[in-house]
């Protein structure tokens, strides 16, 4: 058997799927991402997750699950002992495995000697954004608070750069990479923070945005109608409706310098890995768990139970081992999250124990095939019963204080804006159930800023009635999962 490929697995958080340069995006400021997409590696413009938060994602992506399958739902319902988890599919199939950076998809409290040889954390103290304040107002009575907004850091004098803890996951990684076991093929997982808010980016990412390339920010005034609860609750609690649009543009300049930075970062690595010898032989993934808000529809950060395609629609990069082929550039068929675990299994020779949902992608990074998924989904929420699910352990430990307080009051209160939702999307149309308030129908074509819900016009009768059956039939085909060993009875 030919020894399985080394592994890349770069996962930036909160990355908008339209902040890149070969995506034709003007102010977007990637030229390391840009060229090794025209040189060697497949970007999947139509790229979805399946929940825009962290945890119900990262759950989906490790297993190639839909959140529904096994209840990945919250920010605090992890993967549980018995749940298959690709990492851990990978060390047993004789992987090192290095893992630096965020979690969010295994427990905590059970530790991570199952997935992982070494679970990396930098020992000296980091500064964290999170604790720095806005700089007009630092009360949580201010608007300002809600914003997220930080602007641009202020790097120590004599430094080359502003050294936090992704900075510091990128050194260990670059580190191991030199120093790996050479025995083993090595999985180098890298969950970096950024470019999750707070905005806040130094020099030189900060200048290389150009603030008049931006794109035009979708408004929040044409989306009121139609648009579910907590989209109206959040433009009140966060209280930015005042904001002028320099203003805007300035926390949208840093979100995007914020991207810049992340670019350079994933330079390192790839350098890394050529210096090593390893990149030809290495599989690369870079992709992002969720969008962002930025400004549009008048909103920063996310929500739990809301599908827009900023929050929806991530990066999504390959670039193959040597022996298989490739067809650089850009793809424009539907693809989802769960379908990366798969295209691993694909090319390391790995088959499953367990039954997933995920499609192999290599027949597209060859350029074999233009078409691989007819509808995407993505799903969130809760039932009003599922107490459990609203997440008070974090507004417990915050309460107004924290940056988060506006979407975990909404969550945790009795109202309709943590309902159950879903999405089924083509490449045409855009439909979400909602149990508990009105549906949504987009015209994606004629409404990309999915901005008029179109639920109600007779003249999309057909279609809306067409997606309601896949969405049907998704959840048929996917409500559970059966274990591949039965049980003596």
């Amino acid at each position: 058997m030919p020894r399985p490929p080394h592994l890349l697995i770069f996962n930036p958080d909160q990355w908008r799927g339209d902040v890149l340069g070969h995506l034709g995006n003007p102010a977007a400021h990637t030229p390391f991402i840009d060229r090794y997409v025209r040189e060697e590696a497949v970007s999947f413009r139509h790229a979805f997750c399946q929940n825009p938060v962290c945890t119900p994602s990262r759950c989906s992506f490790m297993t190639g699950c839909y959140p529904h399958v096994r209840g990945h739902r919250t920010m605090h319902h992890m993967l549980q002992p018995d749940e298959p988890m690709l990492l851990r599919t990978l060390r047993a199939a004789g992987y090192h495995v290095w893992w630096g950076g965020k979690n969010d998809v295994v427990a905590r409290q059970r530790g991570f000697s199952d997935y992982c040889d070494v679970k990396f954390t930098p020992t000296d103290t980091l500064p964290d954004t999170h604790a720095l304040r806005p700089p007009r107002g630092d009360s949580a009575g201010d608007t300002d608070h809600y914003s997220f907004y930080v602007g641009k850091l202020e790097k120590p004098a004599g430094a080359d750069r502003y050294r936090d803890q992704d900075w510091a996951l990128i050194e260990g990684a670059i580190a191991h990479i030199r120093n790996a076991p050479p025995d083993r093929p090595l999985c180098i997982y890298l969950p970096l923070t950024y470019p999750h808010p707070p905005y806040a980016v130094e020099d030189p990412y900060y200048s290389a945005i150009d603030p008049h390339a931006l794109p035009p920010r979708i408004r929040a005034e044409p989306a009121e109608a139609g648009k579910p609860a907590i989209l109206r609750g959040l433009r009140e609690l966060q209280g930015l409706r005042g904001w002028s649009e320099a203003r805007w543009s300035e926390l949208r300049r840093t979100y995007y310098g914020m991207c810049a930075r992340v670019d350079d970062q994933f330079r390192l690595v790839i350098e890394a890995l050529k210096q090593s010898g390893r990149h030809d032989d290495t599989a690369v993934f870079l992709f992002s768990d969720h969008g962002d808000y930025t400004g549009d529809y008048g909103l920063v950060e996310k929500t739990q139970n809301t599908f827009e395609d900023c929050l929806t629609r991530v990066p999504f990069i390959i670039k193959p081992p040597r022996g298989h082929r490739v067809r650089p550039g850009i793809r424009d068929a539907l693809v989802e999250l769960i379908d990366f675990p798969a295209t691993v299994e694909a090319l390391c020779g790995i088959t499953p124990a367990h039954t997933h949902f995920g499609r192999s992608l290599l027949p597209l990074v060859a350029g074999d095939t233009d078409t691989h998924r007819d509808a995407v989904f993505c799903e969130g929420g809760r039932l009003p019963t599922e107490r459990h699910t609203r997440e008070a352990e974090s507004l417990q430990n915050s309460g107004k204080t924290s940056r988060y307080w506006p979407r975990l009051h909404l969550q945790t209160g009795d109202g309709p804006e943590h309902g159950k939702a879903a999405m089924c999307r083509t490449d045409r149309y855009k439909y979400i159930m909602r149990l508990l308030e009105p549906d949504e129908f987009y015209d994606l074509r004629t409404d990309p800023g999915e901005t008029r819900n179109e639920i109600d016009n007779p003249a999309y009768a057909a279609p809306i009635e067409a997606l309601r059956r896949r969405l049907l039939r998704w959840y048929m085909e996917t409500a559970d999962v059966v274990p591949h060993t039965p049980d003596c009875r």
